[in-house]
């Protein structure tokens, strides 16, 4: 089956870097033309040239803050006068600025989280819906979870949680936008990102141990599943989860007596 993504217009977030730009890139192979978002538009002009490049798409780069609401409507209403309006929005920005237990994080680091994590969700899927005419044209939504949010996890406690929450909005709004959006999320288990970076640097071989298929994920890992949740092979698709961490979550016991 194709993925009728030719000719759609898809709107990435955190499009400069990791798995952004690997699902840009992945879009734009498809054939659809891409609006890439992050905080500075330098770092956005070399991917959109790359992308140029490489594929015979429109391609669209546009500096925005993901919490900021004037910001984020600035990113739609290029898209629109760029392309006619939106038809996949790729919720993948992130941040985790706080490491620890949760009993002493700070309330500027909380805020920040919530602000990119789970506020620019909300945000983007809202100025989408209605600025970026996903009302009329349908669409699909992909929204970047984490598998932390399903499990609990030392030190990265409140990253996790808003993960949790990215994972329960995806269901919310596949209630509200159906049927003309569908809404679904993926939930990566460690992935070789500068945000990620922390968990795996200097440590790699060691997890690879403990990883089911044997090794950490790459972007172009999680950049495969956002073009099928975005295009028609998941047209039966809403409200769903997946869980793409090479097994990690059910990797059995260190010691066994079989």
């Amino acid at each position: 089956m194709q993925t009728g993504l030719t000719g759609k217009t898809a709107l990435v977030t955190g499009a400069s870097r990791g798995i952004g730009r690997a699902a840009a890139f992945a879009l734009a192979a498809e054939g659809a033309n891409v609006v890439l978002t992050s905080r500075r538009q330098e770092s956005l002009d070399a991917v959109a040239a790359e992308i140029r490049a490489a594929y015979p798409v429109g391609v669209l780069a546009k500096a925005a803050h993901v919490g900021e609401p004037e910001q984020a409507a600035a990113a739609v209403e290029a898209t629109v006068a760029e392309f006619g309006g939106v038809d996949i929005l790729v919720n993948n920005a992130g941040t985790n600025p706080y490491f620890g237990p949760m009993v002493d994080l700070d309330v500027p680091r909380a805020e920040k989280t919530v602000q990119v994590n789970q506020l620019s969700i909300v945000l983007w899927t809202q100025t989408a819906w209605y600025a970026g005419k996903m009302s009329e044209r349908g669409g699909s939504i992909v929204n970047i979870a984490s598998v932390g949010g399903l499990v609990t996890e030392l030190g990265i406690g409140y990253y996790n949680a808003t993960k949790a929450a990215v994972v329960h909005l995806t269901r919310q709004f596949a209630a509200e936008l159906a049927p003309k959006v569908r809404v679904n999320a993926i939930a990566p288990g460690i992935v070789r990102t500068q945000l990620a970076r922390a968990l795996w640097e200097n440590h790699e071989e060691m997890l690879n141990g403990h990883i089911p298929l044997g090794r950490i994920g790459e972007p172009e890992d999680i950049a495969q599943a956002i073009t099928f949740l975005a295009g028609d092979t998941s047209s039966w698709m809403t409200g769903q989860t997946l869980v793409i961490d090479g097994g990690a979550v059910i990797r059995p016991a260190l010691s066994s007596n079989f």
